[in-house]
């Protein structure tokens, strides 16, 4: 079981250093990992280049780039030159794909229709960076309560049409979080399969009550994600590559030694699936 799981390192931010985050994760046999950039550069790129390969670690993916909408050519030109350097340290650890958390209305504005247009021309500029490397762009719609500040893509049908438009090189990331709640998820994933879009599947728990919208992300079985039928309709689409757990909780997982939050995750998977 625990070879069906990736581990995102945003799961085990409770002070840990990258190379005790992958030794609680070895501990338990997992063998893939997903790192978020901050963790990479506090240990430097180099020497998590090092770790990763030593440990015979898969890379399901880095997070994140993205962030493209801004109010000035300046600035999304800056983003642009932000997700080149994510590119390359995708790259260099060797990962299945780099994660893109598009950003949301820049600055004062309303229009949420141009923040989009500006979110596929960021990603149409660094795609061919990204194909001479061969790290593919997935593409993670958030769920609407991000639309204004971290995510004006929020479907997955949306990601789809930004990655038919695209072409070659894009994907998408379909984490439970962000899009148990859509009526036409089914058909969605069922689209992804067919053009091949999936590239990444990420997993946690709605809890009921949620008391913060981005920090209090629960364990699988805690809440009300259906994750065995969402997992059954991603495998059914052709992807049967690992689920990686992605627990944002400041206030609970966070808060615990990174080997019993990565045991829990093992005992999680077998009983949820």
């Amino acid at each position: 079981m625990p070879s069906q799981l990736s581990m995102n390192l945003a799961t085990l931010r409770n002070g840990s250093s990258f190379a005790q985050m992958v030794d609680d994760c070895l501990r338990h046999g997992i063998t893939a990992i997903s790192p978020w950039r901050d963790q990479v550069a506090a240990v430097g790129l180099a020497e998590a280049a090092n770790i990763v390969r030593s440990n015979g670690l898969r890379v399901t993916g880095l997070c994140r780039g993205g962030m493209f909408p801004a109010e000035t050519a300046e600035g999304r030109q800056q983003a642009i030159d932000d997700n080149l350097r994510a590119i390359e340290e995708a790259a260099t650890l060797g990962a299945d794909c780099l994660v893109l958390v598009v950003g949301g209305l820049p600055g004062s504005s309303k229009d949420i229709g141009g923040a989009r247009q500006m979110v596929a021309d960021g990603i149409a500029a660094m795609l061919p960076a990204a194909r001479a490397t061969g790290v593919p762009l997935a593409i993670e719609p958030l769920h609407p309560m991000y639309a204004a500040d971290r995510a004006c893509v929020n479907t997955l049908d949306q990601a789809l049409d930004i990655a038919a438009q695209l072409g070659e090189g894009v994907g998408v990331a379909i984490d439970v979080y962000h899009v148990w709640w859509d009526p036409n998820l089914a058909a969605a994933i069922a689209r992804a399969g067919r053009d091949k879009r999936i590239l990444a599947h990420h997993i946690c728990d709605w809890l009921v009550p949620t008391t913060d919208m981005l920090l209090d992300r629960g364990m699988m079985g805690d809440g009300v994600i259906d994750l065995k039928a969402i997992r059954a309709m991603i495998e059914a689409a052709g992807y049967h590559g690992p689920q990686e757990v992605e627990i944002f909780s400041r206030d609970t997982w966070w808060k615990r030694p990174g080997d019993e939050v990565v045991a829990t995750c093992v005992e999680r998977l077998a009983v949820t699936f």
